[in-house]
């Protein structure tokens, strides 16, 4: 009678595999073999891997997560009876752990992964991959030193099981998130043991090859968030030529251990990856037609993966793109692509309230640049307020508090600027950005300058340029010229304003910074009148009425559009947007 059972259940689980492999998949008829195997009573392993396969498929074909919760509950309790059962046992808590998750249970996940880790000791490829998804939910709820003790753990058990890929990952992924924490200066040492041992290790290629780009992304975003626009050059030139190896070869992953099988993430992702951090390059270093056209190829890659598999990673890094882009915008004069670009960074939070908590404060900090742009100094204000009151980042408090200072600036509110001087003083700057100690002497030369402290401003701006020119910052540089070119003006000296003036409008055009050469072309029509020189004098006044015209008529064109409206947004749900011809999501 045993015997008879059995070919019952066999032949109702090979029935239920053909279904789901057929194609169009019969998934109603799967779903309707695999229960009706509980019929026969089938022994534990049976039962449990029959409702593993139920969960996994009810959770992928349909939207009945109950259901599939309740079978993947079963497949891991009666699983954790059976000894030697370590795919469907560890299998049915990793897919549980993440069901629990997405449905903001994680108070039930985490001793699930606990409990799994604790039985998977023996199992190298199950226990690595079980403390990469606990780590990964304590970093999600910004739990980093306990995330960072754990992918500890897994770099001992890796170096131990000779799992040596493996342990690389634990360490990089340590260094990760050292660097979100910003824990800047204990980063270092564990990228320098990850490099070293990435480097003397003879793995296959492919793998080392994957490593180095992984590392080497690290290392981009460590000089970057540092502000070391120049010293990252070399970095960032080795990574493009890593991800151009990579997309070459095909994947191969094979290696002498069992755990070396894990990926951080598909190379097409990294791709895009480094296409990012070349824009976050390109931007701060003030190259923003390279940023535009590196932009333009990640976001058509972008839509191409999405397509394929619409991973929540893609619209994350869509939504980065965009926010560098927009700066960029609007340094080159351009508010109504910036205003149609924030409307899409927009779309995409709306798609997804996840986006909207993480990237809330720096959707902030676009609405009040593009407000300062447009002379909105009450909704710039606002918007920079809203900014520091949602997000707990160092750097973007000072940025936004560097901004909020010119607004204060510009409205001639002395007391608010004063209110605000110890978080933006260079010298005990809560931030380790080397651009933004440069950016905040600068605001400190325009405080004194705007005061007609000129001999005060001129040491800060000269604080300024010595730290810009130490790394590339070439819009610092452009502006902090051209502020001095307007200092030496107000002092009678045209010789040294002309010295000043002339190489910041050169690189200005260079960048394109348009207000730097609305400003610098103004000055030089008044130089080139104080030097008798009527034709200089024409060519500059001619160049200034085409940038004020130019600037005019985009301003015009975005306070007519709907999408102007969003510079009122603070806090809550977004404000109704009607569409309008110019402004349908050219990236969404």
């Amino acid at each position: 009678m045993a015997s008879s059972q059995d070919a019952w259940y066999l032949s109702l689980l090979g029935l239920a595999e053909h279904f789901r492999t057929s194609s169009p998949p019969m998934i109603k008829l799967c779903i309707q073999c695999l229960q009706a195997v509980f019929n026969f009573k089938p022994p534990p392993r049976v039962e449990a891997r029959t409702h593993l396969q139920l969960g996994n498929i009810l959770l992928t074909h349909t939207k009945n997560t109950d259901l599939a919760k309740n079978h993947l509950e079963q497949a891991w309790l009666l699983s954790q009876m059976i000894n030697t059962f370590d795919d469907v046992k560890f299998e049915a808590a990793s897919v549980l752990a993440e069901l629990y998750e997405q449905q903001q249970q994680i108070s039930l996940s985490k001793p699930i992964l606990r409990k799994a880790i604790e039985l998977s000791q023996h199992n190298v490829y199950w226990h690595c991959r079980l403390i990469f998804q606990l780590a990964q939910i304590h970093a999600t709820e910004k739990d980093y030193q306990l995330a960072s003790s754990l992918l500890g753990v897994g770099v001992d058990y890796a170096h131990i099981s000779n799992a040596s890929y493996t342990r690389v990952l634990f360490l990089l992924s340590k260094g990760m998130l050292l660097l979100i924490d910003k824990k800047l200066q204990e980063v270092q040492p564990v990228l320098n043991q990850a490099g070293h041992l990435i480097e003397t290790w003879g793995a296959t290629p492919y793998q080392k090859e994957y490593l180095r780009v992984y590392f080497l992304v690290l290392q981009v975003c460590h000089c970057l968030m540092a502000g070391q626009v120049k010293s990252v050059k070399p970095c960032l030139k080795q990574l493009q030529q890593s991800i151009q190896t990579i997309m070459a070869t095909d994947d191969v992953f094979t290696g002498p251990s069992v755990g070396d099988m894990f990926l951080w993430m598909p190379k097409e992702h990294l791709y895009v990856l480094v296409y990012l951090v070349t824009v976050m390059h390109s931007m701060q270093a003030g190259y923003m037609e390279k940023a535009q056209k590196y932009t333009d190829k990640a976001l058509m890659q972008i839509e191409k993966l999405k397509i394929v598999d619409n991973k929540p990673i893609l619209s994350v890094f869509q939504l980065m793109l965009l926010e560098h882009i927009i700066m960029c915008r609007l340094v080159m004069g351009n508010k109504t692509q910036a205003l149609q670009e924030i409307s899409s960074a927009v779309g995409l939070c709306r798609q997804n309230p996840r986006l909207l908590e993480t990237h809330g404060p720096q959707l902030h900090t676009l609405l009040g640049l593009y407000s300062m742009s447009m002379n909105c100094m009450e909704a710039a204000e606002a918007q920079f307020m809203a900014a520091l009151n949602t997000s707990r980042e160092r750097e973007l408090w000072t940025f936004a508090n560097l901004n909020l200072a010119i607004v204060y600036l510009r409205g001639k509110r002395e007391a608010d600027f004063n209110a605000l001087h110890e978080r933006i003083n260079p010298e005990s700057l809560p931030s380790h950005s080397h651009s933004l100690r440069a950016a905040a002497y600068y605001v400190q030369g325009l405080q004194a300058f705007f005061q007609g402290r000129y001999n005060e401003a001129k040491r800060y701006l000269r604080e300024t340029l010595k730290m810009a020119n130490a790394e590339d910052l070439n819009r610092l540089t452009s502006c902090s010229l051209v502020l001095l070119g307007h200092i030496f003006l107000s002092l009678g000296n045209s010789r040294e304003s002309m010295n000043m003036v002339t190489p910041a409008m050169q690189l200005a055009s260079k960048i394109p910074d348009v207000h730097v050469q609305l400003w610098a072309s103004a000055i030089l029509k008044d130089l080139y009148r104080m030097c008798s020189d009527p034709q200089s004098e024409n060519e500059a006044y001619q160049r200034h009425v085409n940038f004020s015209q130019m600037l005019l008529n985009d301003h015009f064109q975005a306070s007519q559009m709907s999408e102007h409206n969003l510079i009122m947004w603070t806090q809550g749900n977004f404000p109704t947007l009607t569409n309008s011809p110019s402004t349908s999501g050219v990236l969404m």
